[in-house]
């Protein structure tokens, strides 16, 4: 199914927050209690202290960790907490590239047919290579 786009107005409707938690809880089919609070001030802490984007992105993690622990209301308040202190602690720039993390450039194989092939054989092949994986 995936997003459909629609085109922005320009308008915007007031909403209340809570209608809409409520709305999209039905629509997803959950039964949640949010507290709004914590999910907006966790927003604005990450969206401050990181990037813009980190925001949505840590309240979205957030929920997927309390939903993965089957966390209670204090258990999330725990979770949004230790989320809170690496936001606030965050000490890179948005931008920064971490001299470990490098990107190496990845080969055009569109060309190469892998049909047949499966990810065992790219294992095999990578444990092979691997220079650290020697056996004494």
């Amino acid at each position: 199914m995936g997003l459909r786009l629609r085109p922005v107005t320009g308008q915007s409707v007031g909403v209340n927050l809570h209608d809409w938690i409520d709305e999209l809880c039905d629509v997803l089919d959950l039964e949640a209690e949010v507290d709004e609070g914590l999910l907006k001030d966790l927003t604005r802490i990450a969206a401050e202290n990181v990037e813009h984007a980190a925001g949505p992105v840590t309240t979205y993690l957030l929920g997927f960790a309390a939903g993965s622990k089957d966390a209670d209301p204090e258990q999330v308040e725990q979770l949004a907490a230790l989320a809170q202190t690496l936001a606030e602690g965050w000490d890179r720039p948005a931008g920064f590239r971490d001299p470990v993390d490098i990107d190496d450039p990845v080969p055009d194989d569109s060309a190469v047919d892998h049909t047949g092939e499966s990810l065992e054989d790219f294992e095999d092949v990578e444990k092979a290579e691997d220079p650290d994986d020697v056996e004494d």
